[in-house]
């Protein structure tokens, strides 16, 4: 999928919330986007070191900021405003060390005339366990343009 909504579309929204940032988004520097389009967002990152809680696996936290993101880039590539969140949730199934290579895969369910609704999927490149699984619901009824 090329296109306006394609894979660029969504390497340009990744790179301007995790590079060119400097505030919290920035810590999803880590996160690459490798697919998707058309509502959808699919990409990766390696655990690293600050990526970790105290107990030495992946941070809840993170994994939340991951969701976050990635499901608005899905989002933003149906052709929807980015919107506000009215719900974020996550379920924390798995743990996952520093080394280990996670798959995150964000899917935009509906997009409505005010509401949308985005899931999402951490899963370990080695083996597919799931990390966690969760989603949101945003507010899109904007009329301002977002482009990038």
């Amino acid at each position: 999928m090329s296109g306006k909504r394609g894979i660029d579309f969504l390497k340009k929204v990744a790179n301007f919330y995790s590079v060119k940032q400097s505030g919290h988004d920035s810590i999803t520097k880590a996160f690459t986007v490798t697919g998707g389009g058309d509502g959808r967002c699919i990409g990766e990152f390696t655990v690293a070191k600050e990526h970790l809680n105290a107990s030495g696996s992946l941070h809840g936290g993170y994994t939340a900021t991951i969701i976050d993101h990635v499901t608005t880039y899905a989002l933003m590539s149906a052709n929807s405003h980015p919107g506000v969140s009215v719900d974020l949730r996550v379920s924390y199934v798995s743990a996952a060390k520093e080394g280990e290579e996670i798959i995150v895969d964000a899917n935009t369910l509906k997009v409505g005339k005010k509401m949308a609704f985005i899931d999402c999927v951490l899963k370990k490149k080695s083996n597919d366990a799931i990390v966690a699984k969760g989603g949101q619901t945003k507010f899109v009824d904007f009329k301002e343009e977002v482009s990038f």
